[in-house]
């Protein structure tokens, strides 16, 4: 019978299981710290081949790395059981770097400065998930407003934030999200339509911006735009939202202008 042939990282596999160059502690963690840096930043979830691959280590090492990660919370399995995504805890982590110290309160004196330029609340968002989270938030004064504490999540489908999000995602991404959103209609303007919801998409993403058309919550309207990191992808969201008694859709949008300043100022601070 035919000898069959060893594959590439075969023998550096056996080694580790028979402790000969087994790594150090150090070294572990360095490898789990590339691995969790490889699936944040593809953005989407990855096979074992793949972060085999981009990872250059043995399918075994990682494997070994992804079950630990996963004990953590901080690797998840995806829909698709043999891909690896980002888990729970990494969105903690992230969440909570976002919000932490001085470069919270920084971000959060650009949208205190936002409000004062236009007049109503202003959120600042990100992506978490299949849903948008609330990073940071000033209320305009007046007395007819919406309450979302920090930390708190909102639709994709159906708000200025999320279908930003999507329309800024990369095409395959995008799909699989779409095609696993349930599209609940919150209101009778709800985009419930995979369809209409990628057409949607196509124009925002063409556009710069996003509006929310009484679709979240009727009587209120949001316009949102991106704020993008040092490699010009979207890490955040900035939105503006008010009551359409007190402003139109068309008054928002007058205001993308000081919204787009603000995100750029977001920039240095994500």
């Amino acid at each position: 019978m035919a000898k069959k042939k060893s594959e590439p990282g075969d023998n550096a596999d056996a080694e580790e299981e028979a402790g000969i160059g087994k790594s150090s502690p150090a070294s572990s963690a360095e490898r789990s710290l590339r691995l969790l840096a490889v699936l944040a930043s593809e953005g989407r979830p990855l096979s074992l081949a793949d972060l085999a691959t981009r990872l250059a280590l043995p399918k075994g090492t990682v494997h070994r790395l992804c079950t630990q990660l996963m004990a953590t919370g901080h690797v998840a399995r995806d829909r698709d059981e043999r891909a690896f995504a980002i888990g729970p805890a990494l969105h903690r982590l992230a969440f909570d770097t976002l919000n932490n110290g001085v470069v919270r309160g920084l971000r959060h004196d650009v949208l205190a400065a936002l409000v004062r330029e236009v007049g109503e609340t202003c959120n600042f968002t990100t992506l978490d998930g299949a849903q948008v989270l609330y990073l940071d938030r000033v209320e305009a004064h007046w007395p007819l407003r919406l309450t979302l504490d920090v930390g708190s999540h909102v639709p994709l489908h159906c708000t200025a934030s999320g279908k930003l999000f999507l329309a800024m995602l990369p095409a395959r991404q995008r799909e699989q999200i779409i095609g696993a959103l349930a599209l609940p209609g919150m209101t009778p303007n709800t985009i419930t339509d995979r369809a209409a919801l990628r057409r949607e998409c196509d124009a925002i993403a063409r556009d710069g911006y996003s509006c929310d058309r009484e679709e979240f919550i009727a009587g209120l309207i949001a316009v949102a735009v991106p704020v993008l990191d040092a490699e010009g992808r979207t890490r955040a969201a900035i939105a503006i939202h008010a009551p359409t008694s007190r402003m139109s859709l068309d008054d928002a949008k007058s205001r993308i202008g000081h919204m787009l300043a603000a995100a750029a100022r977001m920039t240095p601070l994500l």
